[in-house]
């Protein structure tokens, strides 16, 4: 599922509702966002900048509540089911690898 993050809503309460939408559950059955990550932060970390104009080219993916979840830019969400994931092999695993020349 993809999801665009509308004006004034904040990244952490569009991820609660985006994986609420995929699991087909009410958001107050979900295991609350502060046990896998801090919110505010997420929030921060996906703010404008200071001049008020969208981030870019940022990217943070995390797993919530049976999810994986990948924030774009702080303005698109993209949510899968781990299930389906483990299936789709188009986008691999992020890695802390680095590759040397």
């Amino acid at each position: 599922m993809e999801y665009e993050i509308e004006g004034g809503e904040s990244v952490s309460m569009a991820v609660v509702r985006a994986v609420s939408a995929v699991e087909g559950r009410k958001p107050c059955f979900l295991r609350t966002l502060t046990d896998v990550l801090d919110p505010d932060a997420l929030d921060a970390l996906c703010a404008l900048q200071y001049d008020g104009t969208s981030r870019t080219g940022g990217r943070v993916s995390f797993v919530y509540s049976g999810c994986y979840v990948t924030v774009d830019n702080g303005e698109y969400l993209t949510v899968q089911l781990l299930e389906d994931r483990l299936y789709d092999e188009s986008d691999p695993e992020p890695t802390d690898r680095r590759v040397s020349r």
